[in-house]
């Protein structure tokens, strides 16, 4: 296929990185889950014994960030969703991270980008938007289940309560708040099977193709 963005924003364990890894293989397209990219800063701040709200150590952080440092498995915890969240709020850790977005999604014959603001900042050009959510409740029994899966001992309600924090401070937020572009196309994922949701943002992505 010629070149061509998806853009795959939504809230927290809505399912938008598992329907932006399957819209990746089906078009043979690498994938950006920006989400790793203010987990690694919110670690990286942390491990230099900083604190979260200093705008420019997160700054510094954002700004030798590099790809290949995204796969340590600290990223994934729920520890690091929080620091992400914390660290995403800084205009200056957007600012060092948005050349980075933009490079990728620049590649030959496109690329998807996973994220909060990709079709509201980083690529509002982007032809195939999608706006992944779910009820707050299915979300945090999808994400408490992953992180029982890795070991991480923790309560059904307190993922809740993580995850309502999360959504109040993305969409609060004055840099880039969490919102759907305007030309985005929303996906309720609540009720639907994996099957189902990637299948749905499959036939988006073919009627943005179309038009």
């Amino acid at each position: 296929m010629s070149a061509f963005v998806i853009t795959v924003d939504g809230p927290a364990a809505s399912g938008k990185g598992t329907i932006a890894t399957a819209l990746g293989r089906l078009y043979g397209l690498p994938v950006l889950d920006s989400g790793l990219l203010y987990r690694a800063v919110g670690v990286g701040v942390q491990r230099r014994g900083a604190d979260l709200d200093d705008a420019q150590a997160a700054a510094a952080v954002a700004a030798s960030l590099k790809a290949e440092a995204l796969d340590d498995p600290d990223f994934r915890t729920r520890a690091a969703g929080e620091a992400a969240s914390r660290a995403a709020v800084h205009p200056q850790v957007r600012q060092a991270l948005l050349a980075f977005q933009r490079a990728f999604a620049e590649q030959p014959g496109g690329a998807v980008l996973d994220g909060r603001d990709m079709g509201t900042v980083i690529c509002p050009q982007a032809p195939a938007k999608l706006f992944v959510t779910a009820t707050p409740e299915v979300r945090a029994q999808r994400r408490w289940r992953q992180l029982s899966a890795q070991g991480e001992a923790v309560s059904q309600d307190e993922v809740l309560a993580d995850i309502l924090r999360r959504d109040e401070r993305d969409s609060g937020r004055a840099a880039a708040p969490l919102r759907p572009a305007d030309d985005a196309v929303l996906l309720d994922t609540s009720e639907m099977t994996i099957e189902q949701a990637t299948d749905a943002a499959r036939r988006i992505v073919e009627a943005a193709r179309a038009g």
